[in-house]
């Protein structure tokens, strides 16, 4: 499994090319000619780029539930809604983000990629900012429920 990490601040162009720094290229690159797979969030208006390999793995446990249901319809097909199949230039590092996915996330100039895990999350930066500040309140609570020991 692949554990990347760190928040970078990056430029996109008005094509929605996105340079990654070099210190998130360099923990990509031995899966860099994999390939990568980019999709809307589950559950925020912003990017998920994964490397192919834990891509399919998700996509693994997605399809072993049940095929024969609305609710697993209505999922995938939102699930896999613009999800494409893209390439990080080896040598530039270099990301070309499809235009329906940069308009879903509004992504324009200013762009955080947050590494989370297996994932790279792609935000609009004012609405990454948001997105912070409105789970401060809620983040030591969280915190506490996610470690506590008990269950």
């Amino acid at each position: 499994m692949t554990h990347i990490i760190g928040q970078h601040d990056c430029k996109a162009d008005s094509k929605g090319r996105v340079l990654l720094p070099i210190s998130l290229k360099n923990q990509l690159l031995p899966v860099i000619k994999e390939g990568f797979v980019i999709k809307r969030s589950v559950f925020q208006q912003c990017l998920e780029l994964y490397p192919k390999q834990e891509f399919d793995v998700l996509m693994q446990k997605v399809m072993k539930k049940s095929k024969i249901n609305r609710k697993y319809d209505a999922f995938v097909r939102n699930f896999v809604a613009g999800m494409k199949e893209v390439a990080i230039d080896g040598d530039t590092g270099r990301l070309q983000i499809p235009k329906n996915l940069v308009d879903y996330a509004k992504i324009d100039k200013e762009v955080v990629l947050n590494a989370v895990f297996d994932k790279i999350e792609i935000w609009n930066k004012d609405m990454y900012e948001q997105v912070l500040a409105e789970g401060e309140k809620d983040y030591a609570d969280l915190a506490e429920e996610i470690f506590d020991d008990d269950e």
